[in-house]
Order: C-alpha cells, then structure tokens, then sequence
C-alpha cells in the first residue's frame, strides 16, 4: 500500500470494502481519489480508483434504465460495536461458538449444514456487544457466494479449525483455497490490494475448537505444518467453555472502538446503560451524527468529563473522543 494515505482516505476505504450498493460505492471510491496523495508511487492506485468509478457510473446507469437497484448479495445491517464473521468446514462448531459468545440459541447438531443461511447473533462485551454471523460450512464442493460480501464487509473473520477430527486440517484448508478463488481473502490485517482495488482482505484470527478432546494437540501442531499462516491463533472449546473469555476480549479489542455516553444539559447523570461505540480516532462530531443527524449541522460545542479533560471541559467538533467519555451535546 503506497505510503502517507489520509486518515479520510483509509475510513472511505474501509467503508468502500462495507458497501452493498453500487450508489455507496461509487461515493466511497470518489472519496479515495479527492483524498489520495498525488504522486509518483499512487499512480497505479489512482488508476484503478478511476477505472472503478467508471465501471460503477455504467453499472449505475445501467440499473437507472433497468428501473431495478441491485445489491451486493445478502444485507444484515450492522448493529454493536462491530462484525466478526464465523468461517469453517462442515462440524467445525460455528453455532456450538456462537452459542456460547452469545445469547443466541442456533441449532447445533453433530452433522454438517445444520446452519443453512447467515444468522447474525450479538455477543456481550460489558456494556456493549458486538455483532457475530454464523455461517454456512465452506467445502471445496460448496460456497455460498452470500458468504463473499459479508466477509468483505465485516471488521475480523474467525476461521475455526476442527482439533476433533483428522478431517479438520484439510477442511480448513478448503475453506482457505475457496476464498482464494474470490475476490474476498482473510488476513493478518484488513486492506485493499493496491494493485486491484476489488481484491479485498479480511482481518482473521484462526480459532482451533475442540482443543479438549484427546489428540488436538496433535493436530495443532499438523495444522501449523500443512496450513502454515500468520493470523493470530486462539485455542477453545466451544462446548467446554475453555479460552472463550481471551477470544471475547480479543474480539472486541479488534472492533477497535471506545464507549461515549450521552448526557442531556437538563440532566444530572449521564445515560450509563447504552454507550455509542465510535472508531478510536474519531471526534465528537462523528459521534454526535450518531446521536442525531441535526447535530452534525447544528452543534455548537459539548461538554465532556473523561481521562484527557478536566470535568465539564468544553471541547468543538474536532475534539478526537476517548473510551467512556461523557458527552453533554449543546445546540
């Protein structure tokens, strides 16, 4: 990725990667190329931004005469603090995990495609959650192409390898060599390739389940010989409860947000039950759009109590927030 992208520029990006619509495409890829720096090393880059908007401005006219505006396969809008996907072989324990993250009841059996379509589930994370999406089983016989455009869009992805079977090293595998086929890959990191903007990768951790029945270990040590990769390794088991505590805060440390709540001028309290979860980085006017669009217009300036003010500071717009302010919005 060329060097000194803007702040502006990697947020449009990322929502680039989240789109579902060619409308919202279209906006994110015209706010990479106002954003991206001009020089030698992004011209490459700045090429492939320009022959995308091309494509999406056709596509759109397209669909204008067509009076039908498409979709890029399955929308679960995105609620909490954040997305992890949930990817795996047949019986690798998906909805066992997601049971157990969650509040959710998905149906579990100990056969394959037990989940046939995409079930979205909210996993606590003390006052807040985060959004999980339990998911068909990749095999090298069956993808459901739904599954291409969550991955994309999603924050992290959490590809679970069967420690309980002798079976789950290659499943994993086929599951990695579908997605290499796609346009959507996993990865250490999210990003764009800068040599095709479409090809997208997907933040992974590698999940090993069953780490408690006889022989996982064993088959650990076979799956980081045959499925050698650098995604960060957690090791539980859904159905005991081991290491699920670490793969909930790891989880929730990638959506990589801080928690700011709201409280009315008339007020005495601040409401301490339901935070707003913003990107770290992000300033009090991202986080007053969320409040209510008015604010984005119409904020004068706020008062905060927090660890970077004094109590009652008054801050503008682009005061950057930080986990568990207090934000007293003033019209």
């Amino acid at each position: 990725m060329p060097a000194n992208l803007t702040a502006q520029y990697l947020k449009a990006e990322e929502e680039y990667r989240r789109a579902t619509t060619l409308d919202e495409e279209l906006k994110c890829l015209q706010v990479m190329l106002q954003e991206i720096p001009k020089h030698k090393g992004t011209d490459h880059l700045q090429a492939q931004i320009k022959a995308k908007i091309s494509k999406a401005k056709r596509e759109l006219a397209a669909e204008k005469t067509a009076g039908k505006k498409k979709t890029r396969g399955l929308r679960i809008p995105r609620q909490g603090a954040g997305t992890a996907i949930l990817l795996g072989g047949p019986n690798a324990g998906k909805s066992q995990l997601v049971a157990r993250l969650t509040n959710a009841s998905p149906e579990v059996a100990p056969y394959p495609f037990t989940t046939t379509m995409p079930a979205p589930a909210m996993m606590p994370w003390n006052d807040v959650a985060v959004q999980l999406i339990d998911t068909p089983p990749i095999t090298a016989d069956y993808f459901d192409p739904l599954l291409h455009g969550l991955t994309r869009a999603a924050d992290l992805a959490l590809l679970l390898a069967d420690l309980g079977s002798d079976e789950g090293i290659e499943q994993c595998q086929e599951v990695l060599d579908r997605l290499a086929q796609t346009k959507t890959r996993l990865a250490a990191t999210s990003y764009l390739d800068d040599r095709d903007v479409g090809l997208s990768y997907t933040q992974t951790f590698l999940v090993g389940n069953k780490i408690d029945v006889p022989d996982a270990p064993i088959r650990l040590e076979l799956l980081h010989e045959l499925c050698p990769s650098d995604f960060p390794e957690y090791l539980v088991s859904a159905l005991r409860g081991q290491g699920i505590e670490d793969l909930r805060n790891a989880v929730y440390a990638t959506m990589d947000v801080v928690r700011v709540y709201s409280k009315r001028p008339t007020a005495k309290e601040a409401d301490l039950d339901r935070p707003f979860t913003v990107r770290r980085g992000s300033t009090l006017l991202e986080m007053a759009g969320q409040v209510h669009k008015d604010y984005v217009e119409g904020l004068k300036f706020a008062r905060v109590w927090g660890s970077a003010v004094h109590d009652g500071t008054q801050v503008k717009g682009d005061y950057v927030l930080h986990d568990q302010d207090v934000v007293e919005l003033h019209m």
